[in-house]
């Protein structure tokens, strides 16, 4: 925690009007528990946000049976700074992932000539923005947005959110010399605004929810959006189950092997493996043998049996091979 003096200096930085709503305590709710709601009650809320179609084609590129979609969410800093009280020590900790976890990654990726999308807040970026030339070397990878701050998006009034995803994608576009067409909510949860914000900004995919293995049509209130979810999921996910301090540490080996099953089985089905990965977790150096662990197994079972894709090519084959069009305005 850091010490109450601090605090003067992070309310002098908070940013004015709607975008300092985010450093406001979020209200207390009162809400009813489950068995006391009405169906009405139950209905309106699970349809608010919903999977749609499959939009699994029928083969991949080139006669591919599976897409191996890589992701970072290059977070660094910003994990530190979200709740507003960072300490010396996070902040460190956190560089880590721009100062050595990144390149270590791209070297790896460069090595095997592989794709990836790289989903960042943008004040990460603004921070380093080193990182943009050096994920932009290969000329294989992708940009999608990640919040502004990491901020928490699901505790946002409709102002705030709306305001910080405007103020994110000009500052990355500035940054990179392109316009994410992507997005990752910061923790992987929509408030009851964030689709309407997505489709008001265009986005062409998002890819924070669960609802399956396989790409699917995103649906609002019971309507077809045109929006592509590349579904994401705490199994494939580095975060959760990295932390040496956590009661759900697993080995990073032990982790590579989950992962190949995962791949396996959706190699199997004709299917998906969305990876989900941050620099600052799986960039220190006994991580990042799971990592090349998978990307071993992945060539020597898959082969050419695989797309090796960025998260946006995918999306917009998907919507091509299901014929879905554009997305819909609101």
């Amino acid at each position: 925690m850091m010490h109450r003096r601090a605090l003067p200096f992070l309310a002098a930085c908070a940013l004015p009007g709607a975008l300092g709503a985010q450093a406001q305590p979020v209200p207390q709710t009162t809400a009813k528990p489950g068995w006391q709601w009405t169906m009405d009650s139950v209905n309106t809320v699970v349809q608010a946000v919903r999977a749609g179609r499959s939009l699994r084609p029928a083969q991949w590129p080139n006669g591919a049976k599976v897409a191996v979609l890589l992701s970072f969410d290059v977070d660094n800093e910003t994990v530190a700074i979200r709740y507003g009280e960072p300490t010396v020590g996070s902040l460190a900790e956190m560089q880590y992932g721009a100062r050595v976890g990144l390149p270590r990654i791209l070297r790896l990726l460069d090595r095997h000539r592989l794709p990836a999308t790289f989903f960042i807040p943008s004040v990460s970026l603004a921070l380093t923005p080193s990182m943009a030339d050096a994920i932009k070397a290969s000329g294989r990878h992708e940009f999608g947005i990640h919040g502004w701050i990491h901020e928490l998006n699901s505790t946002l009034p409709d102002s705030a959110e709306r305001a910080l995803l405007k103020k994110a994608v000009a500052e990355l576009t500035a940054l990179t010399g392109r316009t994410p067409t992507g997005y990752r909510a910061p923790s992987w949860n929509f408030s009851p605004n964030t689709l309407d914000i997505l489709r008001d900004m265009g986005f062409r995919y998002e890819s924070s929810l669960m609802a399956d293995d396989d790409p699917y049509e995103l649906l609002q209130r019971g309507a077809p959006t045109g929006l592509v979810e590349l579904p994401v999921q705490w199994i494939l996910d580095d975060a959760p189950l990295f932390d040496p301090r956590g009661e759900r540490y697993m080995n990073p080996r032990d982790i590579a092997r989950v992962w190949m099953d995962e791949f396996d089985r959706a190699l199997a089905e004709g299917s998906m493996f969305v990876l989900t990965l941050h620099p600052h977790v799986s960039g220190h150096r006994s991580r990042i043998v799971a990592l090349e662990q998978l990307i071993a197994h992945i060539k020597a079972t898959g082969g050419t049996r695989v797309w090796w894709a960025t998260h946006g090519e995918a999306a917009e084959y998907v919507r091509k091979a299901a014929r879905l069009g554009e997305p819909r305005p609101r």
